[in-house]
C-alpha cells in the first residue's frame, strides 16, 4: 500500500489530498483544507497551518509528502513571498513528522494531470475529478490542486517500487 499526501499551500486555504492504492490502482483518496481568518495576525494563522499540518501528518504516516514549489509572478511579488512564509512551515512540520518531501512545481503537476502545462484551476479539477472518478465538482480548488499534487506523487513513488 502507498500513502502520498499533497498539499498546495496558501494562507487563507492549504489544500490537503490523500491519495491510497498499490501498483496497479488507486484505492482511496480524501480531500480538504485549512482555513485561516484573514482579521488573525500573520503569525497566527502560520501557526495554525503549522500545527494542523503537523498533527495530520503524524496521524495519517503518508509514505511520501509532496507539496506544490513556491514561485512567484513579478507582478505580485509579495505573494510569492508569503506563499513562500507557507511553504516553509509546511516543510518544517512534514520534518517534525519525519516523512520525506518533494517540492513539484506546478507546471508539472498540470501536465502530469490534465496534460497541458498551462492549464486552468478548472481543468485541473476536472481532469482530478475523472482520474478519480469522482463525480462532484471538488471544492475549494486549493483541494483538487491538492489532489493533483498526490497523484503526481503517486504517480512517481509507485514506479520507484
Amino acid at each position: 500500500m502507498i500513502k502520498v499526501v499533497g498539499i498546495d499551500p496558501g494562507l487563507a486555504g492549504t489544500g490537503i489530498g490523500v491519495i491510497e492504492g498499490n501498483r496497479e490502482s488507486i484505492i482511496g483518496y480524501s480531500f480538504g483544507s485549512i482555513s485561516t481568518c484573514a482579521k488573525d495576525p500573520i503569525h497566527f494563522r502560520l501557526h495554525t497551518i503549522y500545527s494542523r499540518t503537523l498533527d495530520f501528518l503524524c496521524e495519517q504516516q503518508p509514505d511520501r509528502v509532496v507539496i506544490e514549489d513556491i514561485y512567484s509572478l513579478e507582478k505580485y511579488p509579495g505573494s510569492g513571498i508569503m506563499l513562500g512564509k507557507v511553504s516553509g512551515v509546511l516543510l518544517v512540520a512534514a520534518f517534525k513528522a519525519g516523512l520525506d518531501v518533494e517540492e513539484i512545481p506546478v507546471r508539472e503537476v498540470k501536465k502530469i494531470v490534465s496534460g497541458n502545462g498551462s492549464a486552468d484551476k478548472y481543468q485541473v479539477e476536472r481532469s482530478v475529478r475523472h482520474l478519480l472518478k469522482h463525480g462532484e465538482p471538488i471544492r475549494p480548488f486549493h483541494a483538487s490542486d491538492a489532489l493533483g499534487l498526490a497523484l503526481t506523487g503517486y504517480y512517481r513513488y509507485k514506479r520507484l517500487l
